[in-house]
């Protein structure tokens, strides 16, 4: 599955029990449609993200930045210390494509498969 929306904060990057390493973030997807009524409507699903292939991408998530993921989704839900129902969408990613914004930094290939892309400082023109 691909999902495509900007990073809310920068990545973290944390380490489990078994000594395993994890950049985390979080990313907002927006839809917009139109109802019956012809009125458009805006609808934005946050989604908890982590990636488990490598740490070296933690400097290039930023917060702004516009990211392509592929990967899976799942949902959690629980109730809170103080008894209140909670909700999340998880995304395991196997892929990050940065597309737009965020700070300007060295670029880093997120994934660990060869591109064919051409780079756009790259092109003659």
């Amino acid at each position: 599955m691909n999902i495509t929306g900007r990073l809310t904060r920068n990545a973290e990057l944390n380490t489990t029990k078994n000594g395993k390493t994890v950049v985390n973030f979080s990313i907002a997807v927006n839809e917009s449609y139109k109802n019956k009524q012809g009125e458009r409507v805006e609808q934005t699903s946050y989604f908890n993200c982590a990636y488990w292939k490598s740490a070296k991408v933690l400097n290039m998530l930023t917060k702004g930045l516009l990211v392509e993921l592929t990967g899976n989704v799942s949902a959690r839900a629980w109730v809170s210390s103080d008894g209140e129902a909670k909700a999340s969408l998880n995304f395991h990613t196997s892929n990050i494509k940065p597309l737009a914004g965020g700070r300007k930094s060295d670029p880093i290939q997120a994934n660990t498969e060869p591109s064919n892309e051409v780079e756009k400082d790259d092109l003659p023109f």
